[in-house]
Parts: structure tokens; C-alpha cells; sequence
């Protein structure tokens, strides 16, 4: 990796390919874990089969053991599990997932020391008008701010066509939590905020990997901590829906790894 002066990495070809086999392993991953939410299963049943597959695909996941700061304890899990009105790192539990709920599955992958990370929202049978809106909104939030990842532009022309994006839907955009750079480590400079003016910002060169993760809450944009230390709730117990995809930038445009 190239180091740049404000902490960001260009990645080399064969860093970008690993990085892709992480991605693809992780998209493959989603496809059989989504098959198995389903009223009745738990959410530390579908995080065991994350592992397995991520294991057996010869990757290591990236969430299990992760702790970002020493007041932390170690991350137990691969997914981070979170349900209706948790919006981020929901710790895996003997909790059945039901009719009507939505579940947002988070994990990554490491191939020979390099991540992949990603993120979706599931409705689980029938659920509410709102909560689809929400999960519509959310993934297309997302894909706005891919657009704007290409050679040229500014960082905060991604942050920015989320924001407005989002405030067509009507829903609120998570601030306190934001994107990230990506690499050798799970989270590496730039952070990639979900909101912001256009135009501001590193500029975006090729060989650099974002992860983009708009995450909106029905209600209010504020947030609160649970009482295991980890998982990010709602601070009105209004739902959330989260969508991330790890994106490189390349000279045809952005890639999407997962």
C-alpha cells in the first residue's frame, strides 16, 4: 500500500485482489445466509453459518475478536446481528427472529491479511409499509453514494448524495456512526460520513477502497448505547435499515467488491 499524507492507502493490484476474493466470498456468504432468515431461526444459528462459510471459502471473518479500544471487550461473533430499532453491532443470541421483524446483518472477511465488509437489511415475512419504504430508501441511499465514487471527485460528493437521497425519502441519517476506509485494516482512514456539502474532502484517486454505509432510522437520528456496551439502538425505538458495500475506486469507475 502507497501511503498518502492524510493517513489514506492506495492499494496495490494484488492487494485489490485479494480484496476482491474477500468481497466475493462475502457476497456468496449473503446469498446463503439470506436464504436461512426465517421465522423461528436465531440469530447466533445464522451466525454460525456465516463462520462456517467464510472459513471453508478460506478467509478468516473480520468482526470475531474485534475490539477498538481496550474499555472494549473483544467483538464475540462474526455477524453483527441487530434487530428493528438496533441499527448497528446487535450481538448474536439464542433470540428468535419472527414474522414482521427486520434484521440488518453486518461482517467481513480477511484474505491473506486484507477485508472485505458489508452490510443488509432483511424483511422477515410480512411486514409494515414503513419498514419496506425504509429498506428501499436505505439501499438507494447507498447506491447514490456509489456513483459518486469515482476518480476526481471529492470524498464529501459521496457523503452528499446519500444525505440527499435520503432526504427525499423522509428519513432520518444516521450522524454519530459513518463509513470508512478500508484495507490491511477493518477500518482505515477516511471516515465517510453519511451527510454532508459536496465538494469537500480528499479527493478520490484510483486504487483507493471505501466502505459505504448509510444507515437511517425511521424517527429521530440519535442514538443510544445497550447495555452489553456494543449494540447502537434508536434513541426513540423507531426502526433502522443498513446497507454497506466495500468499493474500490478504479479508472472505469467504482467497483463494488461485495
Amino acid at each position: 500500500m502507497i501511503n498518502q499524507p492524510s493517513g489514506i492507502t492506495i492499494k496495490s493490484p494484488r492487494e485489490l485482489d485479494l480484496m476482491r476474493q474477500a468481497g466475493k466470498i462475502l457476497a456468496d456468504t449473503k446469498k446463503i445466509v439470506k436464504a436461512s432468515i426465517l421465522p423461528g431461526v436465531t440469530s447466533l444459528e445464522l451466525d454460525a453459518l456465516a463462520e462456517e462459510m467464510i472459513r471453508k471459502a478460506g478467509a478468516i471473518p473480520s468482526f470475531k475478536g474485534y475490539q477498538p479500544s481496550p474499555s472494549m471487550s473483544p467483538f464475540p461473533a462474526t455477524i453483527c446481528f441487530s434487530f428493528n430499532e438496533e441499527i448497528v453491532h446487535g450481538i448474536p443470541s439464542n433470540r428468535k427472529i419472527k414474522d414482521g421483524d427486520i434484521v440488518s446483518l453486518d461482517f467481513g472477511a480477511i484474505v491473506e491479511g486484507f477485508h472485505g465488509d458489508t452490510a443488509f437489511t432483511f424483511g422477515v415475512g410480512k411486514i409494515s409499509t414503513v419498514a419496506e419504504e425504509l429498506m428501499l430508501a436505505t439501499k438507494t441511499a447507498l447506491e447514490e453514494g456509489i456513483k459518486q465514487a469515482i476518480v476526481g471527485a471529492r470524498l464529501s460528493d459521496i457523503s452528499h448524495a446519500i444525505q440527499v437521497s435520503s432526504d427525499k425519502s423522509g428519513f432520518s441519517i444516521v450522524r454519530e456512526y459513518v463509513g470508512h476506509g478500508i484495507g490491511s485494516s477493518l477500518h482505515e482512514e477516511p471516515q465517510v460520513p453519511n451527510y454532508g456539502q459536496p465538494g469537500k474532502g480528499p479527493l478520490l484517486r484510483e486504487g483507493m477502497v471505501l466502505a459505504i454505509e448509510p444507515m437511517l432510522n425511521v424517527g429521530t437520528w440519535k442514538t443510544k448505547i445497550a447495555e452489553d456496551g456494543w449494540t447502537i439502538v434508536t434513541e426513540d425505538g423507531e426502526l433502522s435499515a443498513h446497507f454497506e458495500h466495500t468499493v474500490a475506486i478504479t479508472e472505469n469507475g467504482p467497483e463494488v467488491f461485495t
